[in-house]
């Protein structure tokens, strides 16, 4: 994270003495009574910062030390620099500082920030803030001058309200009203006086005020915004710009229909001269009341702002500022009219011809999430058909904008917010998740907890199977959006500096390039769902895109995969009826086999394979008699214990679990004996004693599950018994021969043997074989083994007697 000297730099910090810290904050005291500020003391401030910041809990600073850097920060004849560090070292260091400071608060706004800076993030409850809350209320009754604390007042009194709702009063709620309202629609029309050199040899001089302008460079005819464009700004315009800044907060946080205090005379705090210019607005809603009438100005200023953003702007910087004005002042239009419907109407020709005008320009893509927001709160109300709005919005934005970080974070937080409206009301909310995952395929690390939260909304019956393959085949979506990437940016000649893998990325897009291969990546690069579960030639679709399988960004977003699928199976297993349970474990069992070969990521993704077949045979155990043929056909094959030995070895270990007519009716003799000789014939393959052959290279675990198995299966239907003793009986010589002795530990080897003893002598005696090896499906109930009147206990004190070591039934 850190470059080696600053890790050594914090490494220090850290792990100064105590001692030490009390000598080196004795000498910052006698620095700090000098007159001059040296550069050894703003040095020596630095180095304390770094030492109170460096460790979780704040360290303890000596008593004078601190009332020393508190006068500091009260000094307004006192460097900028000095105020920054003494406000710093005082937040992060104990005891708290907040009564003291509350004690004598100023009057000048350069210090007065800073000291609120500190009260507030060492405040420990409401009434530690109590008394800066009365002093900033005192500053905004008062008409102050320029300069002074008014014009720091807002952003302070907005993070206390947000921290601390509670406390304002309603009249203290109404005076911030009507403040409000005077600083958005009542600031002055004229740019603040400048000071300008009038040439060489002439002094300063005062520029007459000049009007201010749109940012397309027309003169403003209009109320002030921040839209509006001058050289330098009047104190009642920064006061306009705060206060549309806090709106949002405020409206928020004091979300109320109303207040019971309805004055008549309401009269803003402005000259006759501005009164007049707005006296068609003004007359009616002075009969409001501050909260209301605050709505209906903060309305009307974000339909100017709406208006404003349509002008073409000459500086880049301007369009992007309208881009944020369109979007703070539609989220505002959207809580007015959450506050009060009647707004509904009057917002929606407005709304409709922004997004109208947006529609399709993606530079404004991210304008479109709360117009979307928008339709998605107010359109029942105003019955306005909101589908296009959300066919654009989930079919193209992710298709066009997935490469953009902040679009991504912003849309998976407008689908998180609004998951279960959608899935109710937006027809194609979860046919999209191909073009949801897509931020999610670019942006792996920066998106995981949130698409973690988000995917059980997406899991729906009709789509689940096609949204498991999407998920499976992750790493492969980043590969071909890697490989759009390049393609659009990159031409044939330049495949040399594509990036350090050269040759090979050039291989994968070449291949991207080719019109034969065209459908794979086109079904990859889908928007929506519908259009299969997945590819039928997908080893080719890998082989392929084998050459990204070391890109940096695919390996990130195979990381995530494993993940993704426990939420998954966790999700669909509540919701999954019958046949939907068949249709996973068929998918368990075939893309066991079809995984994009990146490193770790098969045995990762097999992993919760076999953690999850367990969980749906619990569920629904007739699974294993439904898919016996693809079940039987998968373990009866030994090349797939080599390439996925654990979710082979899960596989069998749920035949010998939920084979049973216990179960199923269905599970007939016919069906358990070809079960029995499928696993016997792969037993016997992987355990042929030849003195040749190489050492295994499937793990003990393997035997023992196969054996356990068999042994299983042969008490279910007793003719088998004799086939599974002998053919355990064998496992001693396996065990104790050349390769495999090489191969395994001491203590692996006698666990083949001693288990191939205790089945032995279990079947010996087939009805205890039966009750111990497959139990009963309350057997893992409380109450068999807590009551000694069950069956349970009895039967495991026979069982201990039975394998005891003097007992007769243990081979010679």
């Amino acid at each position: 994270m850190y470059a080696a000297a600053t890790e050594s730099l914090i490494k220090q910090a850290r792990e100064i003495k105590e001692e030490e810290l009390q000598r080196f904050c004795g000498r910052i005291f006698k620095l700090l009574h000098t007159k001059d500020v040296s550069g050894e003391t703003v040095d020596s401030l630095q180095r304390l910062h770094l030492i109170v910041s460096a460790t979780k809990y704040a360290r303890e600073l000596p008593s004078d030390l601190v009332l020393k850097l508190q006068t500091v920060l009260r000094s307004s004849s006192c460097p900028e620099q000095l105020l920054v560090l003494s406000s710093s070292i005082i937040r992060e260091s104990v005891p708290p500082s907040v009564h003291s400071l509350c004690s004598d608060l100023s009057q000048d706004s350069r210090t007065f920030s800073y000291v609120a800076s500190v009260v507030l993030s060492q405040a420990g409850n409401k009434e530690d803030v109590i008394p800066l809350c009365h002093h900033l209320l005192k500053s905004l009754e008062s008409r102050l001058s320029d300069g002074l604390i008014s014009k720091h007042a807002l952003p302070i009194l907005s993070k206390m309200t947000t921290a601390y709702p509670e406390i304002l009063t309603d009249d203290q709620v109404n005076l911030v009203s009507r403040k409000l309202v005077d600083w958005l629609r009542y600031a002055s029309m004229q740019q603040g006086a400048s000071m300008s050199s009038g040439g060489f040899f002439s002094g300063p001089r005062t520029r007459q005020p000049a009007p201010l302008m749109e940012v397309d460079g027309v003169v403003t005819g209009d109320f002030f915004t921040v839209l509006c464009v001058g050289q330098s700004y009047t104190e009642d315009q920064w006061m306009n710009m705060y206060s549309f800044s806090m709106i949002k907060s405020w409206l928020l946080t004091y979300d109320t229909d109303g207040t019971t205090n309805t004055e008549s005379d309401d009269r803003s705090e402005v000259d006759s001269s501005v009164m007049s210019m707005v006296s068609a607005t003004s007359s009616s809603s002075r009969l409001l009341s501050p909260k209301e009438r605050l709505r209906e100005k903060a309305f009307e200023y974000c339909q100017r702002l709406i208006e404003q953003s349509d002008r073409k702007a000459l500086k880049r910087m301007d369009t992007e500022l309208q881009k944020a004005c369109i979007i703070e002042s539609v989220s505002i239009i959207d809580i007015i009219c959450g506050e009060d419907p009647s707004y509904v109407y009057r917002a929606f020709p407005c709304i409709k011809a922004l997004y109208g005008r947006l529609n399709g320009d993606f530079a404004y893509a991210r304008a479109l999430l709360p117009i979307a927001q928008f339709y998605l709160n107010h359109s029942e109300t105003a019955a306005v058909d909101s589908e296009a709005v959300f066919c654009q919005l989930f079919s193209h934005c992710p298709t066009e904008q997935f490469n953009d970080p902040m679009l991504a974070f912003e849309f998976v937080q407008f689908c998180l917010l609004n998951s279960s409206v959608l899935q109710d009301r937006v027809a194609n909310y979860r046919q999209s998740f191909p073009n949801l995952l897509k931020f999610l395929a670019w942006n792996s690390s920066g998106l995981i907890a949130e698409f973690v939260e988000l995917l059980p909304s997406l899991v729906a019956p009709d789509t689940a199977i096609e949204l498991l393959h999407t998920i499976i085949d992750l790493p492969c979506l980043a590969a071909t959006l890697d490989l759009q990437q390049r393609s659009a940016c990159y031409q044939a000649s330049d495949r040399t500096t594509w990036d350090q893998q050269g040759a090979k990325v050039a291989a994968s897009l070449d291949a991207f390039r080719q019109l034969s291969y065209r459908g794979f990546f086109l079904y990859i690069l889908r928007p929506e769902a519908g259009t299969g579960d997945t590819i039928d030639r997908l080893k080719l679709l890998h082989e392929l895109l084998a050459d990204m399988a070391e890109s940096p960004r695919v390996v990130q977003c195979a990381q995530v995969v494993p993940v993704l699928l426990h939420v998954y199976f966790n999700t669909v297993t509540q919701k999954a009826d019958e046949k939907l349970m068949n249709q996973l474990l068929l998918v368990l069992l075939e893309r066991s086999s079809l995984l994009y070969n990146i490193k770790t990521f098969n045995a990762e993704v097999q992993k919760v394979f076999s953690t999850h077949l367990q969980a749906l045979c619990k569920l629904h155990p007739p699974l294993i008699v439904d898919q016996s043929r693809e079940i039987l056909e998968f373990a009866g094959s030994p090349a797939n214990i080599y390439s996925k030995e654990d979710f082979y070895t899960h596989v069998v270990w749920v035949i010998g679990e939920f084979l049973s007519v216990s179960y199923d009716p269905r599970c007939t003799v016919e069906l358990i004996t070809s079960f029995f000789e499928s696993l016997e014939a792969v037993l016997f393959e992987i355990t042929q004693v030849r003195q040749s052959a190489s050492p295994p290279s499937y793990s003990p675990r393997l035997i023992t599950v196969l054996m356990t198995t068999l042994a299983k299966l042969a008490t279910r239907s007793q003719d088998l018994i004799p086939r599974a003793s002998l053919f355990l009986s064998k496992m001693r010589v396996f065990a104790r021969s050349g390769p495999v002795m090489a191969c395994y530990s001491e203590e692996d080897t006698e666990e083949i043997i001693t288990r191939a003893h205790e089945l032995i002598n279990l079947l010996k005696l087939p009805n205890v074989a039966q009750f111990v090896l497959a139990p009963s499906a309350g057997g893992d109930g409380p109450r068999w083994h807590r009551d000694t009147n069950a069956s349970l206990p009895q039967a495991m004190r026979a069982v201990s007697g039975l394998l005891h070591r003097h007992s007769s039934f243990l081979p010679t």
